[in-house]
């Protein structure tokens, strides 16, 4: 008993039986702070690219004799493979006729697209280049709210620009450009500006958390970056396919509210569904017979609350298996068979 009264005798105990543990001095914890930041610049900094792209467009000013004048634009991204695979943003290289990477050691080398996929805003490049440090790919899942994150990319053009912050969120959501959902986006506070993108976030590991993706104007302090769970699964399929492959109905729907008293009627767990405004002709949608005015509120079992969570179960595994849609039609609730099909990328 002398010895555990003697331990706890090293810290001071609050009138509520509370512990006050010592604090450190606001000095130290500044030091301890720098410290963290700079360790984990350090390690992931090598790894960090500036890209910059082509684009063809046509510029009105310009006479048409003189033709289309490349656009020019910038991003970030980082090597995660020694083999020179590198993981950027979508919106960055997506249909760029020519792409060259800055490493941080000054080197410049012409870089391929592998693939892009604009439903996670994700792509990977390529450079053949010798000596090259891959960045350290850490486990998004084991992120907590309030834990050091430290942005590393190419904001307008200043190469190698670190900003710190916190996760300030986890599991938000983010619509890309082609519409889809995005999920289980990290939310922080570390600053991010135009030519970030693609860049990563790391932990005080130097461990890459996640890749930087967008910014809200004119907010100041929210930022999101995509999970680096989800980056490591796009990036293995665009590596392996070129894309990331994806099933589809063909239907045009809406997200709906279903009358409560219908919901409990009908043993429902939720109370709304995705409303089918029309069917594509020939679309696995309406070979499954689907009319405008169904409801779709179920999956293979699982229930569809909205559009995007029929977008979620739409994974290349549904391709050309049978699924089953639970659908409200006239009041009463039937299962549809469907097979969905193959979304076809855009050229």
């Amino acid at each position: 008993m002398k010895s555990a009264l003697h331990l706890v005798s090293n810290e001071n105990s609050s009138p509520n039986g509370s512990v006050n543990r010592p604090r450190m001095d606001d000095g130290a914890l500044l030091d301890a702070y720098s410290e963290a930041v700079i360790e984990a610049a350090e390690r992931i900094s090598p790894s960090v690219v500036n890209i910059e792209t082509q684009h063809k467009a046509a510029d009105l000013a310009q006479s048409r004799s003189a033709g289309p004048r490349p656009l020019s634009g910038s991003g970030s991204g980082f090597i995660f493979t020694p083999d020179g695979f590198i993981l950027t943003n979508s919106h960055v290289v997506h249909r760029a006729v020519r792409i060259d990477i800055a490493l941080s050691d000054g080197r410049r080398y012409p870089a391929r697209l592998i693939g892009d996929d604009s439903d996670t805003d994700l792509a990977v490049i390529r450079i053949d280049a010798p000596n090259l440090a891959a960045a350290q790919l850490g486990d998004s899942n084991g992120i907590r709210v309030g834990q050091l994150a430290v942005a590393v990319g190419n904001p307008y053009g200043f190469q190698c620009t670190v900003t710190a912050g916190v996760v300030s969120a986890m599991g938000r959501s983010l619509r890309s450009n082609s519409g889809r959902l995005i999920d289980d986006v990290i939310q922080t506070d570390a600053a991010l500006n135009p030519g970030n993108s693609g860049g990563p976030l790391v932990s005080s590991r130097g461990e890459v958390i996640g890749v930087n993706t967008a910014i809200i104007l004119p907010a100041q302090g929210i930022c999101f970056a995509i999970a680096v769970n989800t980056a490591k699964f796009v990036a293995a399929r665009l590596i392996r396919d070129g894309r990331v492959r994806r099933s589809f109905l063909g239907v045009a729907g809406q997200n709906v509210a279903i009358p409560r008293s219908l919901a409990r009627q009908l043993n429902m767990a939720t109370a709304s569904g995705v409303l089918v405004l029309s069917a594509e002709k020939d679309s696995p949608g309406q070979k499954a017979g689907l009319l405008q005015g169904d409801v779709i509120i179920a999956m293979d079992g699982e229930a569809i609350k909205g559009v995007d969570d029929l977008h979620t179960h739409l994974t290349d595994e549904k391709i050309g298996i049978k699924s089953d849609l639970t659908i409200i039609r006239r009041s009463a609730k039937i299962i549809v068979p469907v097979v969905p099909a193959e979304i076809r990328p855009v050229a």
